[in-house]
């Protein structure tokens, strides 16, 4: 199994170029179920959860020609309407086929979810707005069994603002029959994206981007040609990279607008921040101990928690990081630990004590965030850090350690055992 290996204490400069959002063209990939016709996408990242969904939309019947730098799918007749556990359990977005396929043909029988062991992410919400909407509804030996001749527009009431879950019903709504409302709906971009998408071919979307989404659904959806957004949450990372070096990085292909309260963050802990119009450039000069709360958007994304655990770690003062959104969210603290960190876990608060500096460890990553940690906690650090099971990193990072290393990081990947 592959690893990282770091040798730390070097600033990063120079320019990066992001990629397309992982949390936009996941389910984006998964409304191409919605329309027989052509879909040509554009920025889609190359990663192994993108790869997956890809595997399973051609099981489901998707032909799919690569290009450079997306995909052309096309998906005339669903030839099976099943996502088995095996398919299933690496990767929890794929629950996003439920609403599309269910639309789309009437019946889907889809495993529960897999995914990263950060907690327990019930998907309860999805299946009780899909009930509002006339579907009929099983779950028997781990597989979710949903039926309706035709879904019925409803007003759904989301007791939390559910990401997956606001996709999901907002998919199966395009097809449905009247006006669904969606109340108490996530705000993220990437729901934003997704309606933007849906709407270039042919759904009424209004709102998406608030907390009520209305959808009247349409007969059908055509074909088109969209290009996924940036991904905001590997041009934190990089951010936080810059910050935690005290380097100089210029990162290109994003939307600072969708990253406040990052490049707020990220200002009070004293980086310098310019922003542009599709570009940030961050000077890393001190790095003061603040206090962080995770939030749903457009508070700090809980993706961001486990990065910003590795910055405060040499920051000068103590800190507190509370996570709000999944409750096993500090899997990457003991590792942390083992490079030095000074963090004590209490419940969802984090407390951490600022050290002078890490010392280069072999650590484990448990999740997708929890590498990206482990990974800027070593280019910090003095010596080596050798970060294993980088397979978790790679669902998430298009081919960080060439990104890391074009802009003066001493990292490669090596062949190793984990």
């Amino acid at each position: 199994m592959d690893k990282i290996v770091i040798q730390g204490g070097k600033p990063l400069r120079g320019e990066m170029t992001i990629s397309g959002a992982k949390n936009a063209a996941l389910p984006i990939l998964a409304a191409t179920l919605l329309s027989p016709e052509p879909q040509h996408l554009k920025n889609v990242p190359k990663l192994v959860d993108i790869t997956t969904i890809k595997r399973l939309l051609e099981k489901i019947g998707a032909s799919i020609t690569e290009e450079d730098n997306g995909c052309t799918i096309q998906i005339k007749n669903i030839e099976n309407n099943e996502a088995p556990y095996s398919w299933v359990k690496t990767m929890r977005a794929t629950i996003l086929v439920l609403g599309p396929l269910l639309a789309r043909c009437g019946e889907a029988h889809v495993s529960l979810p897999g995914g990263c062991a950060i907690g327990a992410r019930p998907i309860q919400l999805h299946l009780t707005g899909l009930k509002k909407m006339g579907a009929e509804i099983t779950i028997e030996h781990g597989m979710i069994h949903a039926k309706a001749a035709k879904l019925k527009g409803a007003s759904i009431y989301l007791e939390a603002p559910t990401v997956t879950g606001t996709e999901n019903l907002m998919m199966a709504a395009t097809l449905a029959e009247g006006t669904t409302i969606l109340e108490n709906a996530a705000c993220e971009p990437e729901i934003t994206d997704l309606a933007h998408y849906l709407n270039a071919c042919g759904a009424q979307i209004i709102g998406a981007g608030s907390d009520r989404i209305i959808i009247h659904g349409v007969p059908s959806l055509s074909g088109t040609t969209y290009e996924v957004m940036p991904d905001r949450i590997e041009a934190g990372t990089f951010m936080l990279a810059a910050s935690i070096t005290l380097g100089d990085l210029h990162l290109k292909n994003l939307r600072p607008s969708d990253m406040v309260s990052i490049i707020e963050k990220l200002r009070e802990i004293g980086s310098k921040i310019v922003e542009e119009k599709d570009s940030l450039r961050v000077i890393g000069k001190e790095i003061h101990a603040v206090d962080l709360k995770t939030l749903p958007y457009p508070g700090l994304p809980t993706d961001m928690q486990a990065q910003f655990m590795a910055l405060m770690s040499v920051a000068d003062g103590s800190s507190v990081i509370t996570e709000t959104i999944f409750e096993s969210r500090f899997n990457h603290c003991a590792e942390l630990r083992r490079m030095g960190a000074q963090i004590k876990v209490e419940g969802n608060h984090a407390m951490i004590k600022g050290v002078p500096y890490l010392s280069g460890a072999p650590v484990m990553a448990s999740d997708l965030r929890a590498s990206a940690s482990l990974i800027l906690a070593g280019l910090v650090a003095q010596d080596e850090t050798e970060v294993l099971r980088i397979y978790h990193l790679d669902r998430g990072y298009e081919a960080i350690e060439q990104k890391l290393s074009q802009v003066g990081a001493s990292i490669q990947r090596l062949k190793g055992t984990a």
